[in-house]
């Protein structure tokens, strides 16, 4: 009788350790998952507040031989570094153009353009 409830109570001790093992496993997975990409009300606020603040500005890049000059709308992350919400291509030449500083020139200030009014169409 007593070896029955001996091991009686080391099953139900086994038992309880899985159970409780697997629980705190299943907490520390759902704090990784759901934890990960949340930020406190503070930050969320500061991010927020930089999103709204965000501003069209032109830009240009070479991608395969080919200048694009285009128009993206960006703000400051908490990091401190840039973080483009929106790029819209303005115009496309090749980087090897023999009028390519004129073909730049007027397609920077195209977009200068663009941008001043993007920016003054989002203003409140």
């Amino acid at each position: 009788m007593i070896v029955g409830l001996v091991e009686l109570a080391l099953i139900l001790g086994v038992l309880g350790l899985l159970v409780f093992g697997g629980l705190a496993l299943w907490r520390a997975l759902q704090r990784e998952a759901g934890g990960a990409g949340r930020l406190p009300s503070g930050p969320r606020a500061e991010l927020a507040a930089a999103i709204a603040r965000a501003r069209w500005a032109p830009a240009h890049d070479e991608v395969d031989g080919v200048t694009r000059v285009l128009v993206r709308r960006a703000y400051t992350g908490l990091d401190g570094r840039p973080v483009v919400l929106e790029e819209r291509v303005m115009e496309t030449f090749p980087a090897q153009d023999p009028a390519w500083e004129a073909l730049f020139t007027e397609a920077m200030s195209k977009a200068r353009f663009r941008c001043s009014y993007l920016n003054t169409e989002e203003d409140p």
